[in-house]
């Protein structure tokens, strides 16, 4: 894991209290292969999901746990679906993206260099 130093993102959690979060249901624990919680989705389409949470007007997944600017941390990391896997996928090297920012504002927090 890289340290908090390093990754904003261990300490901000804006993004998953910011943007909806859609996905294949071919990810879900209910399907061959899957490993998103199927409890911790909301059918969208006959063929999209969208995690919980994240349809509202003010957005917070169900899945993230701690205070957003403070400390955070993914409650299903390691079984989360491709939107978050890819979502400021080089945040681990100090690499951020101006949708990290966006969703930085919306919580009153500085934005973080982008690349």
């Amino acid at each position: 894991m890289t340290d908090r130093l390093h990754n904003a993102c261990l300490s901000c959690g804006a993004c998953c209290a910011a943007f909806r979060v859609t996905f294949h249901r071919s990810e879900l624990d209910c399907e061959p292969g899957g490993r998103v919680p199927e409890r911790l989705a909301d059918e969208e389409t006959a063929s999209l999901v969208r995690l919980r949470g994240t349809d509202y007007a003010r957005p917070r997944c169900i899945a993230l746990v701690g205070k957003i600017g403070q400390e955070v941390r993914c409650g299903i990391y390691e079984h989360r679906p491709s939107p978050c896997r890819e979502f400021a996928s080089r945040a681990g090297i100090g690499v951020y993206e101006e949708a990290c920012n966006r969703a930085r504002a919306q919580h009153g927090l500085p934005p973080l260099p982008l690349e």
